[in-house]
């Protein structure tokens, strides 16, 4: 089977039944392997035609795909399917989708180089604020003018006008963006859901290397949402009491939220608040009261238990984290950076008034911290594309330059794999303050950027 090149898209159309069975009679290596001399950008799976598709008859085209995009760098993945289909495939996987998904070839055409002379204004959604972010910018970068919708009741409004859009942007997403083991929440808390019956299997779900470096970000309160936990054992039990107990070393608050001890021995109650974890009924009882957020860490931080050394493995890799963040900010306020300084030294800040900052973590081959520092002026203009209008205040902003760093880690870790490095990377802190930043900054060495957007200083900081 040949694909079909349309532009700078090469699509293959296949039809019928997809299973584990016979799938590999549709497409093959050397299928795939004819594509590497055509000049595309991207190589894509057609699902118009199939009736029916389970995960061991997509897995075997992932793996087809994947080998070509390791070794031309392109973007793969499936397109021409409707919303169960989509529903389906991100059911099958879950958070490990690596490939980019294209509700039709129409939609596929606007994330291409090719179209740029040609901009068009679209209707975006997506539920997830990462991805709804990192196709506005895909998007923008190409030359089109995304009309970003915030949420599903103002998307489902805007759909109502059609004729205003070339396209509808929707059931869509970008390969390696995305970041579904918890949720941000305003406060700068993170929600871990838990449910069912709790017991030793919590320590083989929970994800503690993305906990603990969500901890070195500078997270300080970890809220668990036990709404739908029936009850728990001693293993899990032992569990949270180990959990509390090394948050304490960062001054970390951990709480539960609607857990019922109707099936759970009241002494379990005592044996976790014995440990510092704290009990809440709703979650407002947490997150609107500002007073407490605050005395919880929700709002602040404080210091990390220990500095880890800057390796060289870290410091190869600079480049890549660099071209990232540049990249992006190049894209969203049109304006070129120039490198005024690189050095090996703590933070340091020249003007800490009039500062936003922001910092994701990531681990895996390589692990360590971003942090950036924006003046106000740059990050209300970096993020006006994410907010969709001019007037915002500093709260929206710092929810947008939140996303915006979580795009800029999803493409240094897209860099990176070109590499053979496999990352993760935790959600992003932001902060309004500088001395909270510096509280988890400080004695921490690393290597300082300092560079110049439009006559403004921004600084780009690698740590561990």
């Amino acid at each position: 089977m040949r694909a079909v090149v349309k532009g700078r898209i090469g699509i293959f159309h296949l039809q019928g039944f997809l299973d584990g069975n016979n799938a590999p009679s549709f497409l093959t290596l050397d299928d795939i392997k004819a594509t590497e001399a055509l000049n595309i950008d991207m190589l894509l799976v057609s699902l118009k035609k199939v009736i029916f598709f389970n995960k061991n008859g997509l897995d075997v085209f992932v793996k087809l795909l994947t080998s070509i995009r390791n070794s031309k760098h392109i973007t793969v993945g499936f397109c021409d399917y409707d919303h169960k289909k989509f529903q389906a495939i991100n059911i099958f996987y879950k958070n490990e989708i690596d490939f980019s998904l294209f509700k039709s070839e129409k939609i596929a055409e606007l994330f291409v180089s090719s179209n740029k002379s040609d901009p068009k204004t679209l209707l975006l959604y997506n539920e997830d604020p990462s991805q709804r972010s990192a196709m506005a910018i895909e998007l923008f970068d190409y030359g089109h003018n995304p009309i970003i919708a915030q949420s599903f009741a103002e998307f489902e409004t805007k759909k109502k006008t059609p004729d205003l859009y070339y396209a509808i942007v929707e059931d869509t997403q970008l390969g390696y963006f995305g970041q579904k083991i918890a949720t941000r929440v305003t406060g700068n808390a993170i929600i871990y859901t838990v449910s069912n019956f709790l017991d030793a299997e919590i320590g083989n779900t929970f994800n503690i290397a993305y906990h603990t470096n969500s901890l070195n970000v500078g997270f300080r309160l970890f809220i668990f949402d036990a709404y739908k936990v029936v009850s728990m054992n001693i293993h899990a039990l032992n569990f949270f009491t180990k959990l509390a107990s090394s948050a304490a070393e960062y001054n970390a608050a951990i709480c539960f939220v609607g857990f019922s001890f109707e099936k759970t021995p009241e002494t379990f109650k005592n044996d976790l608040e014995d440990a510092g974890i704290m009990f809440f009924n709703t979650m407002d009882d947490i997150l609107k009261n500002k007073e407490l957020l605050q005395e919880l860490g929700g709002g602040g931080g404080a210091t990390v238990k220990q500095n880890r050394v800057l390796n060289k493995g870290l410091i190869n890799e600079l480049s890549h984290f660099i071209d990232a963040t540049v990249s992006t900010l190049n894209m969203m306020t049109n304006a070129q950076a120039t490198k005024n300084s690189v050095n090996i030294q703590s933070l340091t800040i020249a003007n800490p008034a009039d500062q936003f900052a922001s910092s994701i973590g990531f681990y895996g081959d390589i692990d360590g911290l971003i942090i950036l520092i924006f003046p106000k002026t740059i990050a209300k203009k970096a993020c006006e594309l994410l907010i969709g209008e001019g007037n915002v205040t500093d709260e929206e902003i710092l929810d947008s330059l939140a996303e915006f760093v979580n795009i800029i880690g999803g493409r240094a870790k897209v860099l990176l794999s070109e590499n053979k490095r496999r990352l993760d990377i935790t959600l992003p802190r932001t902060y309004s303050d500088m001395n909270t930043l510096m509280e988890i900054a400080q004695n921490k060495k690393g290597v300082q950027v300092d560079l110049s957007f439009e006559g403004q200083n921004f600084i780009f900081f690698l740590t561990r």
